[in-house]
């Protein structure tokens, strides 16, 4: 390779690179961007590389390597303005030299071992857009070691800082606040940071992510925070923070996650919290809140991750308004002081996976209307004054824990299901318990005989006659019926609520008849879909993998280590996988879905241009179902993006790869081609360079050597969301040279986006004439309204120019200027609530 002296690109990314870099690479003398990160490349890099004085990219993140950066690193690369060296074994000082690399905008050190102080030389890069030190061992707890702060003041384009992870000591600076106002994401936590939150960190008017958590800041939080419109998630967990949480709060109708866990706070919580409409997470356990728990909080009825408050000192009842949280994952109000009972309103939330309620005061029996929350894995009652029997709808749940103790039921202990495992159950403390399972060590049930009654021999022969004519006729007439509903009920509950279903090669030749063609669903780059249908009952989606296609083998492992974790409404769900042989001895490997009555988006969108025969009526979508469909895709993508242990990447999203169930919900599947990001690494990009996506959906970057990002997935989802609007696929033949789909809906935009529309949404659909009879019914009681028709023709216009003009902002040429996928949804909600006639536009 040394001997390519015209080289200007090098790009060897997420590949499995081994050994040390070859010296030879600094013969190359016009290499302008080399970038071997995401392999496992080890020792040090070679004194050559940095002869390399044209290079503007360097980047060498997620390998094995160590060593100390050169200390003239800065005056080797003159024109460097991207360094990537993250996820490495880097040690020593930061190079003191990067301030003569004048043109650095990206700089992500994370994930190493720099110690030292944070250079305050950072304030002379101008263009700095990206400072990331994560998780490093910087600073050594002095008072001095926060002042790197008041130089960044002049780096008026920074975008992001993160610190989290390090030995940072002191206090943070009043200068905070007057940081580049273009700040999204701002990060100090898990440091040793004492002191109080400056006021001034209002200003920072742009802030996305405010991550503060695990220091010991100390004093009230203040309510300028309240005024970081554009504020998604604030984190300020396990600190010294005390006093009331500011009701200002309730002003952030952006923020999805507040987390305020371990601190010292007091007082009520504020009702103003339920007016955060999008909030999807909020931890107010561990601290002194005390009072009831207001029933405005469950306004907010988007909590779906987790709605903790335990450890508490809260009272009264759980507020029967819990019934409007139905997406809530995970509720815990445990060690509290709450009674009354437990309302049976709770059996709404039919999403719960994890209810803790263990350590208050509730009384009366366990609700019969729990019977619904079906998905529930972990269950704690314990340590209440609860009574009456345990419920046997029990049995029939997936549940992993249930903790029953120290309470007051009575009566026979259930015997099959959870109840036959010792080590998952607890019902200790309850001492009118009786039978179980022997482990259990409970008394046996005495159950009561009813007294024998003589009976004549007339009364004998009667009941047997007549006891033995009704069971013929029972047994002859619904056996058959009873034992196959029977068989059909288990088959189904067995297949889809066991995790982790075995299934072989054979099964599935069978379920899919041989893998006909009469079968097959859909094709996709490394392998074909069939329809199947197990233990005669059950329909479901396989995966065949063609493992002769280079990929197909990493294909199937990004999809199954992808899928394992995840779970979301809006995600096509894996039921289980299947690795074997065939007959002929070789290698099988299939997914098993979930199977999606209603086909692909692709299908819905170009069934009708596609359709020549005439036999088959032309599927098509209203604007309605579009609005919904482009909001429970770019849910699947927030998901991925935020709120996953490790951030998700999924790269190819497209119309083929969007799913609709039988109720026309939406669910993003095809991961073989996902990537993860390191949590808190950098919330947009990755290091991995390379080409990934499909044609006409891949963000442009992709093409040029660059990242996979989360941006990436938002200008595929842009793409997605014109093509919905248009009906004109991304490759139509009309595209050529410089015209895209988006270049042709920007011309287009606003004043003729009526002509670029898909025909079908430009007729008066079923959901649009509802509406505009509703519109009519109420003008006619108002003589001073215009007619209904007239209002709701303006507003379906309104909202048609309105998802145009958000596909335009995901799908813009810069990364940087493409729209964050949480604001793409809080649009489009608006979009549909002005649809529906419930909100007026601004």
């Amino acid at each position: 390779m040394g001997n390519l002296s015209s080289l200007e690109t090098l790009s060897a990314s997420e590949n499995v690179l081994e050994g040390s870099v070859p010296a030879v690479l600094g013969e190359l003398k016009n290499l302008t961007a080399l970038g071997i990160g995401g392999n496992k490349l080890s020792g040090t890099i070679p004194s050559t590389i940095y002869n390399l004085s044209s290079l503007t990219v360097f980047s060498f993140a997620v390998n094995q390597l160590h060593g100390n950066l050169p200390q003239d690193l800065g005056l080797r690369f003159p024109n460097l303005r991207r360094l990537e060296m993250w996820g490495n074994q880097f040690n020593g000082p930061i190079p003191i030299s990067l301030s003569n690399a004048s043109k650095l905008y990206f700089i992500d050190l994370s994930y190493n071992n720099f110690s030292g102080k944070v250079p305050t030389y950072f304030g002379g890069l101008e263009y700095l857009w990206l400072l990331n030190l994560d998780w490093n061992i910087l600073g050594s707890g002095e008072p001095d070691d926060m002042n790197f702060l008041d130089s960044l003041v002049n780096c008026s384009m920074l975008d992001k800082m993160g610190v989290v992870g390090n030995q940072l000591g002191g206090i943070l600076p009043n200068s905070v606040g007057n940081l580049s106002t273009h700040l999204r994401y701002f990060g100090v936590g898990d440091n040793q940071i004492s002191g109080d939150i400056p006021s001034g960190i209002g200003n920072l008017v742009n802030i996305e992510i405010l991550e503060m958590r695990y220091n010991q800041f100390e004093g009230k939080i203040p309510d300028e925070i309240g005024m970081i419109q554009k504020l998604q998630q604030l984190y300020l967990p396990n600190n010294l923070l005390s006093g009331k949480i500011p009701s200002s709060l309730g002003n952030l109708s952006l923020l999805s996650q507040l987390n305020l866990e371990s601190n010292r706070l007091q007082e009520t919580i504020p009702p103003s919290l339920g007016n955060c409409s999008n909030l999807i997470l909020l931890n107010l356990s561990q601290n002194n809140l005390s009072g009831t728990i207001p029933k405005q909080l469950f306004r907010a009825s988007s909590l779906s991750i987790s709605l903790n408050l335990a450890r508490n000192r809260l009272g009264g009842p759980l507020p029967s308004e819990v019934a409007s949280l139905k997406n809530l994952v995970e509720l815990d109000v445990s060690e509290n002081e709450l009674s009354g009972e437990i309302p049976s309103s709770l059996s709404s939330c039919t999403d719960l996976v994890n209810l803790y309620m263990e350590g208050n005061f509730f009384q009366g029996s366990i609700p019969p209307a729990f019977s619904s929350l079906r998905g529930i894995e972990s269950f704690d009652l314990s340590r209440n004054n609860l009574s009456g029997q345990i419920p046997t709808f029990f049995e029939k749940f997936s549940l992993k824990k249930l903790n029953l103790s120290f309470n007051d039921f009575e009566g026979e202990v259930p015997t099959k299901g959870i109840f036959t495992n010792a080590s998952a159950i607890s019902v200790v403390g309850n001492n009118k318990l009786c039978g179980g399972i022997s482990k259990l060590q409970l008394p046996r049930c005495n159950i009561k005989k009813p007294r024998k009654r003589k009976l004549s021999l007339v009364h004998i022969i009667v009941i047997s006659v007549a006891c033995t004519l009704l069971g013929v006729a029972m047994v002859s007439s619904f056996l058959f019926y009873w034992l196959r509903k029977k068989r059909r009920t288990q088959s189904s509950e067995s297949l889809l609520k066991e995790p982790f279903l075995k299934v072989s090669y054979e099964r599935l030749l069978k379920a899919t008849d041989g893998f006909s063609l009469e079968n097959l669903i859909g094709m996709g780059s490394f392998g074909s879909v069939y329809k199947g249908i197990l233990q005669d009952e059950v329909i479901v989606a396989v995966k065949v993998l063609n493992l002769q296609r280079g990929g197909a083998s990493k294909s199937f492992m990004a999809e199954c280590e992808a899928l394992r974790n995840i779970r979301h409404r809006n995600l096509v769900k894996i039921i289980t996988t299947c690795s074997s042989i065939d007959f002929q001895g070789n290698d099988f490997k299939a997914l098993v879905y979930e199977f999606m009555p209603n086909g692909s988006l692709e299908r819905w969108l170009h069934s009708s241009s596609e359709s020549d025969n005439g036999q088959d009526e032309p599927q098509t979508l209203n604007l309605h179902q579009r609005i919904n469909v482009a909001i429970d895709v770019a849910s699947a993508l927030d998901y991925l993006h935020n709120h996953c242990e490790k951030t998700i990447i999924h790269c190819d999203l497209k119309p083929s790869n969007v799913l609709l169930d039988s109720d026309m919900v939406a669910h993003v599947g095809d991961f073989g081609l996902a990537r993860y990001l390191p949590e808190l690494s950098n919330p947009s990009q990755s290091s991995s360079l390379g080409i990934r996506g499909t044609i006409g959906y891949a963000a442009p970057e992709c093409g040029m050597g660059s990242e996979v990002s989360t941006k990436g997935d938002v200008y595929s989802y842009g793409i997605l969301l014109l093509e919905m609007m248009t009906g004109k696929r991304p490759t139509d033949n009309m595209f050529e040279g410089s015209l895209n789909l988006h270049n042709f809906a920007s011309m287009a935009f606003p004043d003729r986006v009526m002509e670029i529309l898909d025909p079908v949404l430009t007729i008066n659909d079923e959901a649009t004439a509802a509406a505009a009879a509703a519109a009519a019914a109420v003008a006619k009681s108002n003589n001073n309204r215009s007619p209904g028709q007239a209002r709701n023709d303006n507003r379906k216009e309104e909202c048609l120019i309105s998802m145009v003009k958000i596909g335009l902002a995901c799908s813009m040429e810069s990364p940087l200027d493409r729209m964050d996928i949480s604001n793409a949804i809080h649009e489009l909600l608006l979009v549909r609530d002005i649809l529906q006639g419930t909100r007026t536009s601004s």
